[in-house]
């Protein structure tokens, strides 16, 4: 199924990995449940290497139900997160079903997904914006401001932001690969063209390079920033900028 859903439907790899971490959840759920494992056993630890087409064939509905509410009251799941999951099962047995036929009926066709409160996205002022960015600060200061500056310009993801590679710029345009590996043209305006010529100036100093063609790398390491990396500069600067606790990220 992951296969599947790597190479035919071309979903990119943390998406394929989200799905991963959903089912593993699901079905250490199920074995736990059904007490196939021992009581005193942590439920990050259960193994599900058992899991076979039978006992996937013996999920009901009810199973699903009593899971959502499982991840809900005791893994304290919002929303968002638990319609993620819905929708991962339903994938998967839609799967089994009309793909590779492994089911003959699908058991959660019914299944209905949480209801999630449609809320305005928080944005930052013009003077927050120019608060944020007199912040930064550090050893890694012309990284940092050239991160904060293409997010308030570009419009564009974390995961769009650490995948930045050098070869993505043609003059004054930027090549952003989005969800589903979606290609869109953005363009720089003054601001963001001139962080990035400071930065890269400063990253043709760095003692040594691993990932060569990545944007954005590490001063230690030499590879590219890691998605978790890029939450904590911008922590950081929010924190320095006196905007941290407010919603923004």
């Amino acid at each position: 199924f992951l296969g599947y859903m790597g190479t035919v439907k071309g979903k990119s790899p943390l998406t394929v990995e989200e799905y991963f971490m959903d089912l593993r959840t699901f079905f250490r759920y199920m074995k736990q449940h059904r007490n196939q494992v021992p009581q005193d056993i942590p439920f990050d630890e259960i193994s599900i290497d058992d899991i076979d087409l039978e006992f996937i064939k013996t999920i009901t509905l009810t199973d699903v139900y009593e899971y959502m509410n499982f991840v809900s009251t005791q893994r304290k799941n919002k929303a968002t997160t638990r319609s993620r999951k819905v929708s991962s099962l339903r994938t998967y047995f839609q799967y089994l079903t009309n793909k590779v036929n492994k089911l003959e009926h699908n058991p959660i066709t019914e299944l209905e997904t949480p209801k999630t409160k449609k809320s305005l996205p928080k944005y930052l002022t013009l003077e927050q914006s120019m608060d944020l960015l007199n912040a930064v600060e550090g050893p890694y200061q012309s990284r940092d401001y050239c991160i904060i500056t293409l997010f308030l310009n570009c419009g564009m993801r974390l995961a769009e932001l650490i995948n930045i590679n050098l070869s993505d710029f043609r003059d004054d345009t930027i090549r952003i690969t989005g969800k589903g590996g979606k290609e869109r043209i953005v363009y720089l305006n003054e601001s963001c063209k001139q962080a990035l010529s400071h930065y890269i100036q400063a990253r043709r100093a760095l003692p040594h390079l691993v990932d060569t063609d990545a944007l954005f790398v590490s001063k230690r390491t030499g590879k590219r920033l890691t998605a978790r990396r890029v939450e904590q500069i911008v922590e950081s600067c929010l924190k320095n900028a006196g905007l941290s606790g407010k919603g923004f990220s």
